[in-house]
């Protein structure tokens, strides 16, 4: 299959080209920083940027929401959405 974007530079502005699972935790940070958070089924979501300093509770996240933040921690405590996929 050919891929005409192949020789593009990746940025955190460009599309997402792999998606992982995320499973909620209240200590350990994600593996790498995504460029965004897909939310699969919509909630709340405790998390922290990677610049952050503290948490924040993100109410009221819709189902099928892509959120373009750069997050470190995605935590268990406070966080109902389901579902997530971290895009990088």
């Amino acid at each position: 299959m050919s891929d005409p974007f192949q020789s593009s530079t990746d940025a955190v502005s460009a599309p997402a080209r792999r998606a992982l699972a995320v499973t909620p935790h209240d200590t350990n940070p994600l593996t790498d920083i995504p460029k965004a958070l897909y939310v699969g089924t919509g909630g709340a979501i405790t998390m922290r940027g990677v610049d952050g300093t503290a948490d924040q509770l993100w109410k009221n996240v819709a189902a099928g929401a892509i959120l373009p933040f750069r997050a470190q921690y995605i935590r268990a405590t406070g966080t109902t959405a389901a579902d997530l996929l971290a895009l990088y």
